[in-house]
Order: structure tokens, then C-alpha cells, then sequence
């Protein structure tokens, strides 16, 4: 099979598992700000991002090397998935081991306040990782499609039938999500024959050891990323309070349209980069990939911009609107994160873990810091500004450094110019009210932006209908 059709194939397939997800998530949102309250939205989402936190840290981030390591020709999957599930359960008890210890001492009141829930969903969400990143080693992409729908509609039948029918509120929210990952996993298991992948018997130390050297840096580039995407909720938190959490955490969820291609892309993509890999981009395919990309990510998040209150009046409830103005600058921390996930693909293709971190590590520092700073001038606004500014600055760092890799030729000066539009967008939406007049410059910002990449446009829809009708690969 061909590089783009290979694509596209896994792109089609994990749009259904992860679209339908995202999409009816999102049209929920309105359920959730007007049942929940702002803290107990706020409190569900500091679990969510702990767990994320933890994760890497206590597996070493084996879930990657899982991925990675299944992806090799020839590659023994026994062996690789049962030093994975080693680490894993040797992670869940040590996991276990610290809350128990955390309820003695009180050290986060918050974990002790839903400690079942807590631990429930640490080894769902884990185990869920797991089985995912394998099945995509052995290219069982359309199982994960067909888990992932599976997901939504349990999901989302038991949020609506435990908030609105049995009114449990934060108890029902947290059922409703770790009964939908549980699925998941049952399901998966069952599709790839888990069992026949499990030994615990014969496992070579030097490929357990080839697995962790090759992840563990990762573990520093996942608390990298674990920053830049949820160390400005804990920073909002303290200094804004959990119910500025609430309302800034409901923000993210006009960005998340944005972001499930970016999630259904970057998934597909790393596939790819393995198989298709070519340090001179002889054919063109990387610069190619990239820059339909990146027209489809700065142009959606343009439409996005225009659309924010719009959708923030269909979506948040109550004491939630005002999460509305912080929309935009999340959504250009998308854009970039979009752009770093196509550079991440070719650091994975040649198993260069390192400076993924070192770039990780530089925009987690900056956007710390600039967290802290902006919040306690401007308030949470300072947060998605500090989230966006980082991103940028790490999409700058990836550029550069990937140049040891691959060869690639981008309009470097257009692309800037997309993002500066992209910016006065912002702003303009942020400083004048709703008018006829604001909509028609934005209206008219978002085609100039369509017109910057109209070469690309045509160029690369004309390769993909090639490929689509059969008449060139």
C-alpha cells in the first residue's frame, strides 16, 4: 500500500473511533456546566490531569516503547507486551502504595475526597493506554475505531442516565467515564487475543532494557507535556480558586473540535513516519503532508475564532459563559501542538527519545513560568496566553532541530503571517462586543489566510484525488 493511502486509510478509521467521541463529548458540554457545579467540574478535571501526570512517571513510560517497539519488522509482540505488563502492574502497585500512604498523611485532601474514584480511574485510563498503543503495533486500527465508538455510547448513555436520570453529579460523572474506558479495554483484549501475547516466562533483560532506554527519557518529555497542557489549571487553581478552574477547564472544550484532528492525525501519522520514513523527503511526501496540514489546522482554528461566542452560547451554562475568552488562545496552542505531533513522528521514526525531551523540557519551563506571572496580573486569561506562547516557542524548537533528520522545504514567512492573523483575530474578538462590522473583518481575515495557501490547496488535493481514483500512488 501506498504512503497516502496508508494514511488516509488510518485517518479514516480512527475518525470514527475518535469524531464520534469528541463530537458528542462536545455536545454534551451543555449537560455537564448545568448540572455540575463550577468546583465539581474543576475537581474532575484536577483527577483527570493527575492521573495523566502519574502515568508516565510510574510506568516510565513504557506505554511509548510498547508502540514504538511493536511497530519493528520482525519484532518478537509476546515479549515486548509482557515486559510492558510487567512494568504496568509493578506501576499499579506502587500507585496503590502511595495513596494509601497519601490518606495517612493528607497531603492532596483533594485525592482523599474521591479516593475510589481516584484509583479506579488511574488503572482504567493505564490499561486503556496500553492496550491502544499495542493494537496499533500489530495495526489492529480498525479494532481501536470500533473500541472507540464503542466508548462513546457507553459513555455517554450513562452520563446522561446518571446526571439527569439518577442525579448522582460528580459521583455519576466519574462512573460514566471509567465504565466507558473499562469497556474499552474488555473489548480490545478480546479483538487482538490478549492472552496469547502474555509470558512472563523467557523475557530477555536486554530487551526490557533496549524498551526503558528508549522511554524513559520520554517520562521527562511526558511531565514536559503534562505541564504545558495541565500546569495551567493547578497555577488557576491556586491562584484564581477551583471554581476559576471549573469555568477555565470548560474553556478547552471549543478547542477539543480542533483538537480531535489533530488527536486522529497524529495517531495515523505515527504509523506512517516508521514505515514511510526518507531522511531527503526525496518524493516529497513529508513537505507535502505538512503543509495540507498545517492549512487545515490554521484555517480551522481562523473559522473556530469567528464561531467562539457563538458556540460558548450553545455550550456554556450558567456561571460558565465567561470561559468564552479564553477559547482563542487555546486554540492556537492546538495549531502548534498540531505541528510539533508531524516533527514528533520523525523523532519517533529514528528513535531519537532525547531531544523530543530537551525541547519538551525548555517549553514546559517557559510556560510555567509565564503561567504564574500572567495569572497573577491578568488572571486565568494569563493561563491560555502563557499555553500559547509556549507551544509557539516549542513549534520554533522542533523546526530547527528536525533538520538533523529530514530534509523539508516550508514557507517558512507565509506560515508566520497565517499565525500573526491568527493572533489579531484574537485580539479583535477579545476587545470589541458582537457587531456586524467585527464579524465581516473576521469573515474577511479567515480568506485572506485561505488565500496565503491556495498553491498548496491545489497542488496536494489534486495528488490526493490521483491517488483516491487509482491513477497514481
Amino acid at each position: 500500500m501506498g504512503k497516502y493511502k496508508y494514511l488516509i486509510k488510518n485517518i479514516g478509521l480512527l475518525t470514527l473511533s475518535s469524531f464520534g467521541t469528541k463530537l458528542l463529548t462536545f455536545f454534551l458540554v451543555p449537560l455537564y456546566t448545568s448540572v455540575l457545579s463550577t468546583s465539581e467540574y474543576g475537581t474532575f478535571d484536577l483527577t483527570y490531569t493527575t492521573v495523566s501526570l502519574l502515568i508516565p512517571i510510574l510506568t516510565m513510560s513504557i506505554v511509548e516503547s510498547t508502540l514504538r517497539f511493536s511497530l519493528d519488522k520482525n519484532a518478537d509482540q509476546q515479549e515486548i507486551f509482557s515486559i510492558s505488563l510487567r512494568i504496568v502492574i509493578r506501576s499499579s502497585i506502587i500507585f496503590i502504595a502511595c495513596i494509601v500512604l497519601n490518606y495517612y498523611l493528607e497531603l492532596f485532601p483533594f485525592i482523599n475526597d474521591n479516593i475510589v474514584f481516584f484509583c479506579m480511574y488511574y488503572i482504567v485510563m493505564l490499561s486503556q493506554q496500553l492496550l491502544q498503543a499495542f493494537a496499533r503495533g500489530i495495526d489492529h486500527v480498525a479494532d481501536i475505531a470500533v473500541s472507540g465508538v464503542l466508548n462513546s455510547a457507553v459513555m455517554i448513555t450513562l452520563n446522561i442516565v446518571f446526571l439527569l436520570y439518577f442525579r448522582l453529579g460528580l459521583t455519576g460523572y466519574f462512573l460514566a467515564y471509567i465504565i466507558g474506558l473499562l469497556t474499552t479495554s474488555i473489548y480490545l483484549s478480546v479483538r487482538i487475543k490478549i492472552w496469547k501475547y502474555i509470558r512472563f516466562s523467557k523475557l530477555r533483560k536486554s530487551k526490557e532494557k533496549e524498551m526503558l532506554s528508549y522511554s524513559k527519557p520520554l517520562v521527562v518529555n511526558s511531565i514536559s507535556w503534562w505541564i504545558n497542557n495541565a500546569s495551567d489549571r493547578y497555577v488557576v487553581t491556586w491562584i484564581c480558586g477551583l471554581a476559576a478552574n471549573g469555568v477555565y477547564s470548560v474553556g478547552y472544550k471549543i478547542p477539543s473540535i480542533l483538537s480531535v484532528f489533530q488527536t486522529i492525525f497524529n495517531t495515523a501519522w505515527q504509523l506512517s513516519t516508521v514505515r514511510a520514513y526518507d531522511r531527503e523527503d526525496a518524493d516529497g511526501f513529508f513537505k507535502n503532508i505538512y503543509s495540507l496540514y498545517n492549512l487545515v489546522m490554521v484555517f480551522g482554528c481562523s473559522l473556530m475564532i469567528v464561531l467562539t461566542r457563538l458556540l460558548a452560547r450553545f455550550l456554556y451554562a450558567k456561571d460558565f459563559f465567561g470561559a468564552w475568552r479564553y477559547v482563542p488562545f487555546l486554540m492556537m496552542a492546538v495549531v502548534f501542538g498540531a505541528l510539533i505531533g508531524v516533527f514528533s513522528g520523525v523523532f519517533q521514526a529514528v528513535k531519537d527519545s532525547k531531544s523530543q525531551g530537551k525541547i519538551t523540557v525548555v517549553g514546559a519551563l517557559i510556560n510555567l513560568v509565564l503561567n504564574i506571572i500572567l495569572t497573577l496580573w491578568i488572571g486565568a486569561i494569563g493561563a491560555a496566553i502563557a499555553t500559547a506562547v509556549a507551544y509557539f516557542i516549542m513549534w520554533l524548537l522542533n523546526l530547527y532541530y528536525i533538520r538533523k533528520y529530514i530534509v523539508i522545504k516550508i514557507r517558512l514567512k507565509r506560515d508566520i503571517l497565517s499565525y500573526v492573523l491568527l493572533f489579531l483575530q484574537t485580539v479583535l474578538m477579545l476587545w470589541f462586543a458582537d457587531s456586524i462590522p467585527l464579524y465581516l473583518v473576521q469573515l474577511i481575515i479567515c480568506g485572506i489566510i485561505l488565500l496565503l495557501y491556495s498553491e498548496e490547496v491545489k497542488t496536494i488535493l489534486q495528488r490526493f484525488v490521483l491517488i483516491i481514483t487509482g491513477k497514481r500512488e
